[in-house]
């Protein structure tokens, strides 16, 4: 069975996981409001998607 000869530092270890963060999702912006809205989701401050009234905000 495979048993590791040294111990492994927390320094390389912890570099080994540098790269675990999280990445920000793609924001874009509303064509019909211009609020920040995610991509391929229906707007939440004006309630349309690609074009068209999905829902209705209320009012």
């Amino acid at each position: 069975m495979a048993v590791p000869k040294r111990k492994t530092s927390k320094a390389r270890r912890d570099k080994r996981r540098a790269n675990w963060k999280l990445s920000v999702p793609g924001m874009v912006e509303c064509p019909q409001c211009g609020a920040l809205k995610l991509s391929h989701r229906v707007c939440k401050a004006c309630g349309t998607y690609k074009g068209k009234e999905v829902i209705s905000v209320g009012e």
